[in-house]
């Protein structure tokens, strides 16, 4: 019997092959010292390899296309980022060599990216990437880099930079499994793109075994070490029946008996929407608007153009950057209208301004929070700046104009009833004529569900934040991660009431944070009341193949007997035993 390990999938798909590790190499310079003639030589020797690297980088880009390209002219711009190379410089100053230089320098910005929330923290990997080129050219080493192998292989590293996932070659890659990373990661995003079965926070990645068998099931986040023939035969005909499934499965999402539950896809701009509609989305569930804000000079791109080290300037030093102030009236109309025309009929569902905490904004976030997680972020903090929220609002309700199309803005961080109807007010105010209605992220929201009905007209649960603080754990933080999973009886519960407290007021609850994305996990959320579940395009149609597989009263069963259970695992299994029939 193959022992089975479990970490986050990220990208559906089953691949069976021999472990490869990613090539690794120390690329810590010497910290010695340099006579202060040789300054100028030193600094010219970092600008050359850095304008190298970042060549080398807008080149992988041209060649991968898509969001790959995105990705890698993002870190181009990371390598370029003036403040960094003047930090470069001043170390040179002092007596640094050039690669050390680079290397201190770049520490200290991913040590303040690292403590930065989600979003940010995310990107840390990117910096250590374009870091190790630098280092490497100034060093004369060669890169760490995917194995070369005539034989396809699943590889296992740390983590993978935006570079090397980019140009992976899946007739050689079968699938990867990383140790850190995580859903919202590049190599995350990147091997959705590819199509690449990945499993990513799989504890002792980089201490498996060489040249052993592995089967990686992308979509359950399981690894099977040493599988034996027969399960290697189980999990193809799973991966065959999934894929049929696909093939078959159209339309709207809706179980077998028929209950409707429309898939909608979650998106940080215009530039998603193609994929969005590709994968059969009936419209969108979460259209995060403040990307639009955090890079203010391209609201047509996606979020991965962002630079994220401005960004984080905005946070700590509030200095020059992107968002030092907001994007204007017209240029939301227009970013905002290229959305809604691309679903005639459909359904839109907007989330104003989610700004503060690991999304700082100049204009908005307060200079100095010791818990900006639990301070004045979302709704509060567009209350405390009336006229950022009115902007929005009526930059909505214009773009909708004459539009066939059902537009909602719903209100991140609302915490009671004061909140909501603070929120309803100033819709009314700017002239918005769409339903209006709020998130449900915070437990008191959930559990006071009925009040907050009583001045908005639809809930949204977004998971991922309900989990980190209906658990006291931080996303970052590691160890933590069975808090996070949202398979956690307490949220099933926490979504059970607020889910009830809609259906008693006759209006909608959907959900759209990652658990939705779960195809077994949509089925219990399904069961639990839900009425609409928002994903990642990619996930759409998985979602919808599994959904149309059971009755609503299997649902209901799944969930009821998920929720009578004590932890996610059993949860899980609970679940999954009911609606296999056992």
């Amino acid at each position: 019997m193959a022992e089975t390990l479990r970490g986050v999938g990220v990208s559906h798909g089953v691949a069976i092959g021999q472990v490869r590790h990613m090539g690794t190499a120390v690329l810590e310079p010497p910290a010695q010292q340099t006579p202060t003639a040789e300054a100028p030589r030193e600094q010219a020797r970092a600008r050359q390899a850095v304008e190298a690297v970042a060549a080398d980088l807008q080149a992988r880009g041209n060649l991968a296309g898509g969001e790959a390209q995105a990705v890698l002219e993002a870190q181009s711009l990371m390598a370029m980022d003036p403040e960094l190379m003047a930090d470069v410089e001043r170390r040179i100053t002092v007596g640094s060599t050039a690669e050390r230089a680079v290397y201190d320098a770049f520490a200290s910005y991913r040590a303040l990216l690292a403590n930065a929330g989600e979003y940010l923290a995310g990107r840390v990997a990117d910096l250590d990437d374009v870091r190790n080129r630098i280092v490497a050219r100034l060093m004369g080493v060669p890169m760490p880099g995917v194995p070369d192998s005539d034989e396809p292989y699943v590889l296992f590293a740390r983590d993978l930079a935006p570079a090397d996932t980019a140009l992976l070659d899946p007739a050689l890659v079968l699938g990867f499994v990383t140790e850190e990373g995580g859903p919202t990661s590049h190599s995350a995003i990147l091997a959705r793109a590819l199509g690449v079965p990945a499993v990513v926070a799989f504890a002792g990645a980089t201490g498996m075994a060489e040249g052993v068998v592995v089967a990686v099931d992308g979509s359950t986040g399981e690894v099977l070490v040493d599988p034996s023939a027969e399960e290697q035969a189980r999990l193809r005909a799973v991966a065959a029946e999934r894929k049929a499934a696909l093939a078959a499965s159209s339309g709207p999402g809706q179980t077998s008996d028929g209950r409707l539950v429309p898939l909608l896809a979650n998106i940080g701009g215009p530039a998603d929407v193609p994929a969005a509609v590709a994968a059969g989305a009936e419209g969108i569930g979460l259209f995060r608007t403040e990307f639009l804000f955090l890079n203010q000079h391209s609201l047509n791109q996606h979020s991965l153009n962002e630079h994220s080290l401005n960004e984080h300037r905005l946070e700590q030093h509030g200095s020059e950057g992107l968002s030092s102030k907001p994007p204007s009236e017209e240029s939301q109309v227009e970013a905002y209208r290229a959305v809604l025309e691309a679903f005639p009929e459909g359904r839109v569902v907007v989330r104003v301004l989610d700004a503060g905490a690991d999304k700082p904004l100049e204009f908005l976030s307060p200079g100095d929070e010791p818990n900006p997680a639990l301070g004045v972020r979302g709704l509060r903090s567009l209350l405390e700046h009336p006229e950022v929220l009115q902007t929005q609002l009526r930059a909505l309700a214009r773009a909708a104009a004459g539009l066939p199309v059902y537009l909602e803005v719903m209100a991140p961080m609302v915490a009671d009833r004061i909140d909501a109807r603070a929120f309803a007010d100033a819709c009314r105010t700017a002239g918005l004529g769409a339903k209006f209605g709020a998130m449900v992220e915070i437990p008191s929201a959930a559990l006071r569900a009925r009040s907050i009905l009583e001045e908005v007209e639809f809930l949204s649960l977004g998971t991922n934040d309900l989990a980190q603080y209906t658990f006291a754990a931080d996303r970052q933080v590691g160890a933590l991660a069975r808090l996070q999973d949202p398979w956690q009886p307490a949220l099933l519960d926490l979504v059970a009431s607020a889910a009830e407290a809609a259906r008693g007021a006759g209006k909608s609850c959907g959900v759209c944070g990652e658990a939705a994305a779960d195809p077994v996990l949509a089925c219990v959320l399904t069961g639990l009341g839900v009425t609409s579940l928002s994903m990642g395009a990619a996930s759409i149609p998985y979602v919808r193949a599994t959904l149309a597989k059971y009755t609503f009263a299997q649902c209901e069963r799944a969930a009821a007997a998920a929720r009578a259970t004590d932890t996610a695992e059993e949860a899980r299994k609970a679940a999954n035993q009911v609606l296999s029939g056992e």
